[in-house]
C-alpha cells in the first residue's frame, strides 16, 4: 500500500504544507481538563491514545474517531508491510507528509474530521507514526471501556463461524465474568499453533481450553512421573 513509488507519486501530488506545530501542546492541554478516561493505558502509545481520547471527548468527535482509529487498525490486517514503512527511521518529511495523505485516503471518509487529522499531522512531526497501531489498539480499549464494554478474545485454530460466535458470547454475557451493565465484544483470533479448542480472554482473565495447552500439562505430568 505504502511502497516508495506511491511516496513520490504522492509526493508530486499533494500540496505543499508545514505540518501543524501546536498540535501536541492542544493535546496536552485538553488532558489537563476535566475529562478522564476510564481506564488508564499504559506506555508512549498509551499516553498518545489518552490524549487523543481526551481531545476527541472535548470536541464532542468521539465517534467518528473511534471510526477512524479502528478503520486505522484495520490497515494493519490489509497491509503485512504498513507497520515496516511506517517504522522506517529514515523517512523525509516529504515522506511522512505523503504517508499521512495515504493513511486518510485509505480510511476515507472516518478520516475526514480535524481531530483525526491533526492526530495524524502530530504523529508525523513527532516521528511517531510507528506507534500508530499501538495507539489504535488502546484507544479501542479506552473507548470500550468508556461504553460499558468487556473485551473478549476467542483464540482458534481456525476461523469460528458466526453461529458459534453467538453461542459463546450468549454464555458468557450471563456468566459472572461479565459485570451487570456490560455489554461483551466480541473478537475471534485465529492461531494455528494452539491445535484445536479454544483460548478465551476476558478483560484480564485467560481459560486455556487449547489442546496444545493440554499436551503441555500431559508431558509435564509424564516428566514429572518418570
Amino acid at each position: 500500500m505504502l511502497s516508495r513509488q506511491a511516496f513520490r507519486s504522492l509526493r508530486a501530488a499533494a500540496p505543499r504544507r508545514t505540518l501543524a506545530q501546536p498540535l501536541m501542546r492542544t493535546y496536552a492541554a485538553a488532558a489537563t481538563q476535566d475529562v478522564k478516561p476510564p481506564v488508564a493505558v499504559y506506555g508512549l502509545d498509551g499516553t498518545y491514545a489518552t490524549a487523543l481520547y481526551t481531545a476527541a471527548a472535548k470536541s464532542s468527535t468521539l465517534d467518528p474517531t473511534a471510526r477512524a482509529l479502528s478503520a486505522l487498525g484495520d490497515l494493519y490486517t490489509k497491509d503485512a508491510k504498513l507497520a515496516a514503512v511506517l517504522n522506517t527511521p529514515t523517512l523525509t518529511e516529504d515522506d511522512k507528509k505523503a504517508i499521512v495523505a495515504e493513511l486518510q485516503r485509505a480510511v476515507g471518509g472516518a478520516a475526514n474530521n480535524e481531530t483525526v487529522k491533526n492526530f495524524l499531522a502530530t504523529l508525523a512531526e513527532n516521528n511517531r507514526l510507528g506507534l500508530l497501531e499501538g495507539i489504535c489498539a488502546k484507544f479501542g480499549e479506552i473507548v470500550s471501556a468508556s461504553r460499558g464494554e468487556v473485551e473478549m478474545t476467542v483464540t482458534s485454530a481456525q476461523q469460528l463461524d458466526n453461529k458459534t460466535l453467538n453461542r459463546l458470547e450468549t454464555a458468557v454475557s450471563k456468566s459472572a465474568y461479565v459485570g451487570q451493565g456490560k455489554k461483551l465484544k466480541v473478537t475471534n483470533q485465529v492461531n494455528p499453533d494452539i491445535l484445536g479448542g479454544l483460548v478465551v480472554e476476558i478483560g484480564d482473565r485467560t481459560i486455556d481450553l487449547s489442546v496444545s495447552s493440554k499436551l503441555a500439562k500431559m508431558n509435564k505430568l509424564l516428566n514429572e512421573t518418570l
